[in-house]
């Protein structure tokens, strides 16, 4: 197992160089950067005060300047030698600076991170504590008018995107009947509550409906998996044999069948730890939540670049990570898996 998990870690390395390699290189190739995303707002602010088309073009860069600008976001290197110094600084947890807002990536991701962890965590636990006892009853009750009917509601919410449920879920309950409001992580006057339990209130007053749509996809894909594999392993022989030599239904269920279905699900474990610190761009953007997804949304739209690069890095380390937990979670679970033997 030790030396599995060292083997792992080693490929962890040129893994991580090439997910990073690929995006940077991407982000210097792609036309439409900093410089030219200032060019362009300056010609709009020009235009807009309707300036004369003279001043317009006496105005414009000459190519000194330009040049001036590049070194200034740090675009005028090669791409390996650019890479390179980014990996250096990366080292030591710096992320560089943002190029909209000019100040340190590291602050901004930090700043936004506790929102982000909430939802993540938020989504892990109530995803798992549900899906797992569901899945167990839909096995149990297959084929029941409670399977059926459960089965269709799983099947439309996996087929419908967060975000797509989460633009209906504010025009239902908080457009038209104002039950919820329209966003936010917190109200406006969160810092003048008098009390913890208002806070907690009102944090959890604005987080009912983005959760809903965090966890409608990995609730359902749980909840099939779930009883999927319980009821591939209810009809296995083992089951049968037990049940013959006199063992409980149900005890052949919780001691030998249960187990061996959470097999799939600890597979799954460790891909949900991008949850919490991601989660998802555009369920944050729907509901304007600030966290690091809206924050990653808003750098790719505006083109700033280190704090692209800042949330690819911890995706990557997160996956990486992630799945390397995944293989611990199924070795403790299933006892038949012996990495390395």
């Amino acid at each position: 197992m030790l030396a599995y998990l060292l083997r792992r870690l080693l490929l962890v390395v040129p893994t991580f160089l090439g997910i990073t390699l690929v995006i940077f290189a991407i982000t210097r190739f792609v036309p439409g950067g900093p410089v030219e995303r200032m060019l362009a707002q300056s010609q709009f602010m020009e235009e807009g005060s309707a300036q004369t088309q003279s001043f317009q073009d006496n105005s414009s860069l000459d190519e000194y300047q330009l040049e001036e600008l590049n070194a200034f976001y740090g675009l005028d290197k090669p791409v390996m030698e650019a890479y390179w110094e980014w990996l250096n600084r990366l080292l030591v947890l710096d992320f560089g600076e943002s190029t909209r807002y000019y100040e340190p990536v590291l602050d901004m991701i930090i700043e936004r991170l506790p929102v982000s962890m909430f939802y993540g965590g938020m989504t892990f636990l109530i995803a798992y504590l549900v899906s797992i006892p569901l899945g167990y009853y839909k096995a149990v009750k297959h084929n029941t008018a409670f399977d059926n009917a459960s089965s269709v509601l799983i099947f439309v919410g996996y087929a419908l995107p967060g975000y797509v449920v989460g633009i209906l879920l504010l025009s239902v309950f908080s457009f038209h009947l104002d039950w919820f409001p329209m966003g936010g992580f917190t109200s406006d006057d969160f810092d003048d509550l008098e009390s913890k339990g208002e806070m907690i209130k009102d944090v959890l007053w604005h987080a009912v409906l983005p959760l809903i749509c965090y966890i409608i996809g990995d609730f359902a894909t749980l909840t099939i998996t779930m009883k999927n594999n319980l009821m591939e392993n209810l009809s296995a022989d083992y089951i049968r044999t037990a049940i013959a030599k006199g063992l409980p239904f149900k005890d052949a269920v919780r001691k030998h069948a249960m187990q061996n279905s959470l097999i799939p699900l600890a597979s799954h474990f460790g891909n949900s730890l991008l949850f919490f610190l991601t989660g998802s761009f555009l369920i944050e953007v729907v509901f304007n939540i600030d966290g690091i997804g809206l924050l990653g949304y808003e750098a790719i739209m505006e083109r700033d670049y280190p704090v692209v690069m800042a949330i690819v890095a911890l995706n990557a380390a997160m996956l990486l990570v992630g799945n390397i937990v995944s293989d611990i979670c199924v070795a403790l679970v299933d006892p038949r898996v012996r990495f390395g033997e």
